[in-house]
């Protein structure tokens, strides 16, 4: 397992948008090799074949931007500010919203959680992803409710409006709330909760890292105050995301970051210190060079996702889901995990346990004997993982039980750029594992299974 991924000829990509990846050929250790099977989108998607040749096209006029007379700066800086326009037209942004961008959704709720005024009462689920659930209780003035994991979108809801109905005093609050699980891959009720959380005057952020790369979003139809997503869950590689919605309590509050970009202008002030001028435009917290590949690079997705036509991608993913959910109902031991239900809508992402299987064990061998890359563990959410699992515990199977024998699964997801034959590849490879076993003996190595 230590030689290197080979390309090889292209294949037939057989998805509504090429990706990069598609042609790579892996080797097996039970000998030959087999193109790739990237089923880790909920992780980072691969990057779109358009949006890798249009930042290969600008690359040679990179430049600096905003302050530059050069004419690859100026270039650059028109890039980079029609960037932020045409993600915003693909958020369905209003007139007034501010489009910050981040380094990734982590990021962008980070800043959130910085500028929330004295006092504000966030509401977040515990089922949410850590990004999500960890930023807001690091200030000492603003207080955290965790609300219990819900069992279906109306319950959602009313947990949410008997938290809200509860709050004292009655001051500023914010809800957080995930557009679909990166660990189920459901769906939430995001209108639903949104008009909750406005009716007790309360706002709210949509964590749009799931949805945003499967389903449209509009920030101005969902009436929802901010959105934050990630470029690289969105085909756009390069470490760049996306905070935008509401610029009052983004202006009023001092910048996330103090330094040159931010600040409109410093000047010495009369005690020997300096006074500062910020900006009030989403320049306020975004000081530093900027991201500029990153940000085309999510423009570029944003532009395929739109040209391609949501409606064509989501139908095609569905069929894709039916084929998964099918495949797996299919095998004995084996078990999806849900909080809404079988039945619930959700985007290209599920996760599942395997009866007499650790799951680590099981994704090794995935990856080792079937060439297929799917992730396993507690994918940034331990606390809904642990709820979904009860008092279910992995086998310890031959590898024994990475960290200690802790609740774990393993997670397929998808997109817009998988091949039907990485899906029936993935649902053939889990039925002959359970059915066979492993034909390679594994081992334990820094907490992980790998092929001895």
């Amino acid at each position: 397992m230590s030689a290197c991924p080979v390309a090889a000829e292209p294949t037939v990509d057989r998805a509504p948008l090429p990706v990069l990846g598609n042609d790579v050929r892996v080797p097996l250790v039970t000998g030959g090799e087999v193109t790739y099977a990237a089923l880790d989108y909920a992780a980072s998607a691969p990057a779109l074949r358009r949006v890798w040749d249009d930042v290969a096209a600008y690359a040679p006029y990179y430049g600096s931007v905003h302050r530059g007379a050069g004419y690859l700066s100026q270039l650059s800086t028109d890039l980079f500010e029609n960037s932020r326009a045409e993600i915003a037209a693909f958020l369905g942004c209003r007139a007034d919203d501010q489009v910050v961008l981040t380094r990734s959704t982590t990021d962008s709720l980070n800043l959130l959680a910085a500028v929330l005024p004295q006092g504000t009462r966030v509401f977040v689920f515990e089922s949410e992803h850590h990004a999500a659930l960890l930023p807001w209780d690091r200030r000492a003035d603003v207080a955290v409710t965790y609300l219990d994991a819900p069992r279906s979108p109306r319950q959602a809801v009313e947990i949410l409006e008997h938290a809200l109905a509860d709050r004292e005093p009655y001051g500023p609050a914010l809800v957080c709330v995930t557009g679909a699980s990166n660990v189920t891959g459901e769906l939430w009720p995001v209108r639903e909760l949104t008009a909750a959380a406005h009716a007790h005057g309360a706002r709210i952020v949509v964590d749009a890292a799931q949805l945003a790369p499967h389903h449209p979003v509009d920030l101005a139809d969902l009436d929802a105050d901010w959105i934050a997503f990630s470029g690289h869950k969105l085909y756009a590689p390069f470490g760049a995301g996306v905070l935008a919605g509401r610029p009052d309590w983004l202006r009023d509050a001092e910048p996330y970051l103090a330094g040159g970009g931010a600040s409109r202008a410093v000047t010495r002030g009369a005690g020997g210190g300096v006074d500062v001028e910020w900006h009030d435009s989403a320049a306020r917290h975004e000081a530093g060079s900027p991201n500029v590949i990153g940000a085309y690079a999510i423009a570029s997705a944003c532009k395929a996702l739109s040209e391609a036509g949501f409606d064509r991608l989501v139908e095609r993913e569905r069929q894709l889901i039916a084929t998964v959910r099918e495949g797996l109902a299919a095998v004995p031991g084996v078990r999806v995990l849900s909080l809404f239900g079988d039945d619930a809508p959700r985007v290209g992402v599920l996760s599942f346990v395997v009866d007499g299987w650790n799951s680590s064990h099981f994704a090794a061998a995935l990856s080792a004997e079937y060439g297929i890359g799917v992730r396993d563990g507690l994918f940034c959410a331990h606390p809904l993982v642990r709820t979904l699992l009860g008092g279910d515990r992995d086998a310890s199977g031959e590898c024994g039980a990475p960290d200690g024998g802790s609740l774990n699964a393993v997670r397929v997801s998808f997109g817009a750029g998988t091949p039907d034959e990485h899906v029936e590849r993935f649902v053939r490879a889990v039925r002959e594992l359970v059915r066979d076993g492993a034909r390679w003996t594994y081992r334990t190595e820094n907490g992980r299974c790998v092929p001895v």
